[in-house]
């Protein structure tokens, strides 16, 4: 039986593991030392395609782990009012699923433990030779069929493989995340183009929504002290209601926004998936989508090639899945990033934004495509 190993703790490393477990390999997980001392509060959102494969793959028994949302609202901020320009609703079905990574790991987590061809080996892998696939540990060579690497955006184990190839764009900007208690009903979700950045409304239950603000380096720095009472105004202006009542807002968290598509994705054997592969801006929540296709395209081509009875370490499988992935991931992030242009604060695009916002409801082909591009999720 072929053998891989896949480096890191976070949730696409997890899921990387439950979803190819599947397959007829052995996987060694190197999750770290401090797996449970970590503390996800952020939520994430995936398309209804997305779900469906999530809980085919996963085995998810708990279904209030994940939050139905059958329409999601657009809003942009004019000079004097906040405008709702465009919505997403398709009769009775779910557009899309919210659910806290903490949540989600943690079941992921009882999977793996149970699983008889994974071991969970809590260790921090430094060293990897690309050379004749292998890493280092304890002074000890292990060697593998396939090495996957996701461990976050910044790691120095990506330069053999990339040697600093990719499109890259610092925004600077910082993501505000938090978590919003209320006395009130939201089941859906919201975008709001705001003139600080996009803000996203994302419901996890009836009372509790999860937010994404993201707003310019200079904001931040001047406004941090202040950000609770700046969220408490905000929302109740976005939700159009005075007496709007918050029960708490939980600690505030931070984190820069870049963009940072690789443009190679692999080194002999060794594999970069995850916010190594492709950070993108968080205002249109793909991040997890676009981890999801890639983990299933490379589950496709592994099973093809262990039926053909092939050695993982000596197919195409890395090449072909990085000719499979890399022309959507690109397209996909780079829209993104044309978006974010469009809807920033700019004087120079404000007249022609204004014209096209005002009138995208009429036109049914744009929005057509929107919902199809935001649902896309897996291609089954």
């Amino acid at each position: 039986m072929q053998k891989i190993c896949i480096i890191g703790d976070g949730l696409t490393s997890l899921s990387a593991a439950v979803i190819l477990s599947q397959e007829n390999i052995k996987i060694d997980l190197y999750a770290g030392n401090n797996l449970k001392k970590k503390n996800d509060n952020r939520t994430t959102a995936v398309s209804e395609s997305s779900f469906q494969f999530i809980r085919r793959k996963f085995n998810i028994k708990k279904k209030n782990i994940f939050w139905p949302c059958k329409e999601i609202k657009l809003f942009y901020e004019d000079v004097k009012s906040i405008n709702n320009f465009l919505n997403f609703k398709e009769g009775n079905k779910n557009l899309m699923y919210i659910f806290k990574n903490k949540e989600l790991k943690q079941n992921l987590h009882k999977q793996i433990k149970k699983k008889e061809n994974i071991k969970l080996i809590k260790k921090n892998i430094t060293n990897i030779d690309y050379i004749d696939g292998s890493i280092l540990l304890s002074k000890k060579k292990i060697f593998y069929d396939l090495i996957i690497l996701s461990i976050g955006s910044k790691s120095k184990l990506y330069d053999n493989i990339t040697y600093g190839r990719s499109i890259e764009k610092n925004y600077k900007e910082m993501a505000i995340t938090t978590t919003i208690k209320h006395n009130h009903k939201i089941n859906n979700a919201a975008q709001f183009f705001l003139k600080e950045g996009p803000f996203a409304i994302l419901p996890f239950n009836k009372n509790t929504f999860s937010i994404v603000w993201s707003v310019g380096n200079i904001f931040f720095e001047k406004n941090k002290k202040f950000l609770k009472k700046i969220l408490k105004e905000k929302i109740k202006i976005l939700l159009n209601n005075k007496n709007f009542k918050i029960k708490n807002i939980s600690n505030i968290e931070s984190f820069p926004i870049k963009l940072n598509l690789k443009t190679k994705y692999f080194n002999k054997n060794v594999l970069i998936l995850g916010d190594g592969l492709h950070a993108v801006h968080p205002m249109a929540g793909q991040g997890f989508n676009l981890v999801l296709r890639d983990i299933k395209k490379l589950s496709d081509l592994m099973r093809n090639a262990l039926k053909l009875g092939l050695s993982l370490k000596n197919s195409f499988v890395l090449e072909n899945f990085y000719k499979a992935r890399k022309p959507e991931n690109t397209i996909l992030g780079l829209g993104i990033d044309l978006t974010n242009i469009f809807f920033k604060n700019n004087k120079l695009f404000f007249p022609i934004q204004k014209i096209i916002l005002s009138n995208i409801n009429k036109l049914k082909f744009i929005k057509k495509i929107s919902q199809k591009i935001s649902d896309k999720g897996i291609t089954i």
